[in-house]
């Protein structure tokens, strides 16, 4: 059933383009406006694709961009899925599934996050060198599809060490500060409380969150290369006793805008 429903999905996007990216790039909270550095976009709504499900999530735009970065051709997710919508994980996942179908070799996933690590402040990027899976649900879970990827993939190094490296390298050649993180993801929506902020915190997670995770999983799983990097939108609430609010996330995510476009470009460009 899942073979097929890719199969539907990728057939109906290239019905509508011949482009073979090599990267694909999700856009996580705040972060639609850098589709705008593709040249030669193809546009394709969720809903127009056979089985993608339509995000709800707000600042979610919900469509798939293909087009052309540095004399690349790239595949775009602006805005993804997520598990507090009411998606199962296979469904969050799916279109991770169809890029990698489309024959993507490096995904490369963004994300807005609360900071545990007063030396993470908002308008800072971490990239993660690791995450902790507290969404109690995971993608592979049910049957496994070996064409697909092995039953019990390993995820020792989810996020490829080079690719770290050569981020941090463009970080610094741009003269701007590119930290290195845990990621801890959590269902939502709620806000996470102050206690399971320091639970989180004690656990060693610098970040939180409520995307990311299922996707790297999968795209483990698909035999991809990684690369995630966290926009911190706001500090945790062990920091302080403020309600956070959507529009300030927003806003802050917006802020790492240019250093994000920068690292995505640089990357495309030198990925073999």
């Amino acid at each position: 059933m899942l073979k097929d429903q890719i199969a539907e999905a990728f057939a109906y996007i290239r019905s509508k383009t011949e482009l073979q990216p090599a990267m694909g790039i999700v856009l996580g909270t705040g972060l639609n406006g850098i589709v705008d550095i593709v040249t030669d976009p193809v546009t394709i709504n969720y809903k127009e694709i056979p089985h993608f499900k339509v995000s709800t999530a707000p600042s979610h735009a919900g469509r798939l961009i293909l087009g052309q970065l540095s004399g690349k051709t790239v595949v775009f997710m602006q805005g993804r899925l997520h598990y507090y919508e009411g998606f199962t994980m296979q469904e969050i996942t799916f279109p991770i599934r169809v890029l990698a179908a489309l024959g993507i070799k490096v995904l490369f996933l963004t994300n807005a996050a609360g900071s545990l690590n007063p030396a993470m402040l908002p308008g800072d990027l971490v990239i993660l060198q690791d995450h902790i899976n507290f969404m109690s649900a995971n993608p592979l879970i049910g049957n496994n599809y070996d064409s697909l990827g092995e039953r019990f993939p390993s995820l020792h190094e989810p996020y490829n060490v080079q690719l770290r490296h050569q981020a941090q390298s463009i970080a610094e050649a741009a003269g701007f500060q590119l930290q290195s993180g845990v990621y801890a993801a959590v269902a939502g929506p709620s806000l996470e409380t102050r206690a399971e902020c320091r639970m989180l915190r004690n656990l060693g997670a610098d970040l939180v969150g409520m995307s990311t995770v299922p996707e790297v999983i999968v795209a483990i799983h698909s035999g991809l290369r990684v690369i995630a990097v966290s926009s911190v939108t706001n500090l945790g609430n062990i920091f302080h006793r403020q309600a956070h609010t959507q529009k300030d996330i927003r806003r802050y995510a917006a802020q790492s805008r240019q250093k994000l476009e920068k690292l995505i470009k640089e990357l495309n460009l030198i990925m073999e």
